[in-house]
């Protein structure tokens, strides 16, 4: 009789720790798909405004949702999204990269029917050129170890939205291009380190973004994993490990 009161307890108490593990399962799996996803820089192509290592948390409700808001199985919504929204020019979004499946983070500098172009460096939209304002010549330390000279320029996108982005000259591969004409229900994607950013710009790797494949909108880098180490003289561009320590990147 003991022994099976034994056992009943220890039967009662798996039960319970299984409906625990259950309930925190279910709930990681509502907020990861519906409110906030957390994610992390692993590359420089949104210096100054992301550094390697953030960690951030995008926001799933602004822009509703897909099939890919999910970051387990995808959800049975079909193609397009529900409760959606339209991303603004400007804004810091997650995005699943087509063929991959690789969650990739960018700018928003297109949107559907927009004409861009870059040339010599300068980036136009519908046919009228971007201001950017030139802040300083900076000389820091790249992840692979090389040292690297960039300016730091403010940008001003149609709308008046700023932010900050780094470019290494204006003679770059990606400098000059033909006229993109993004596609109805697509985005345009940048990054803010102009010259080490593979994005939009490149039509057969990332492309023009559909929009059932964005997951989020980011505004607050959390803290970041990795900080920056400001040797020999060298600048950390968008600030050491404090400097970034709930640093607002967005609206």
């Amino acid at each position: 009789m003991a022994g099976d009161a034994g056992t009943a307890a220890v039967k009662s108490k798996a039960r319970e720790w299984a409906g625990s593990i259950a309930t925190f399962a279910g709930v990681v799996l509502v907020v990861n798909t519906f409110l906030y996803q957390g994610f992390y820089v692993p590359s420089e192509s949104m210096l100054p405004t992301l550094t390697v290592g953030d960690q951030f948390y995008a926001a799933k409700y602004p822009y509703g949702y897909s099939r890919f808001s999910t970051p387990f199985v995808p959800l049975p919504f079909g193609s397009g999204r529900v409760f959606s929204g339209l991303p603004e020019r400007g804004d810091i979004v997650v995005f699943r990269k087509a063929g991959e499946e690789n969650d990739l983070v960018k700018r928003v500098v297109g949107l559907p029917g927009d004409r861009l172009q870059w040339v010599g460096g300068r980036l136009y939209i519908n046919g009228a050129l971007v201001a950017r304002e030139k802040l300083r010549d900076i000389t820091y330390r790249a992840q692979s170890g090389a040292v690297v000279t960039a300016t730091e320029y403010q940008e001003t996108l149609p709308g008046g939205r700023r932010h900050l982005i780094l470019e290494n000259s204006d003679a770059g591969m990606a400098d000059n291009t033909p006229e993109y004409v993004v596609p109805d229900g697509h985005l345009f994607m940048a990054g803010d380190n102009r010259d080490n950013s593979g994005d939009s710009r490149f039509l057969n790797d990332v492309g023009y973004v559909p929009l059932e494949r964005v997951l989020g909108r980011v505004s607050t880098v959390a803290f970041t994993r990795s900080g920056c180490s400001a040797d020999e003289g060298l600048v950390c561009p968008g600030g050491g490990w404090w400097d970034r320590f709930f640093r607002s990147v967005g609206k």
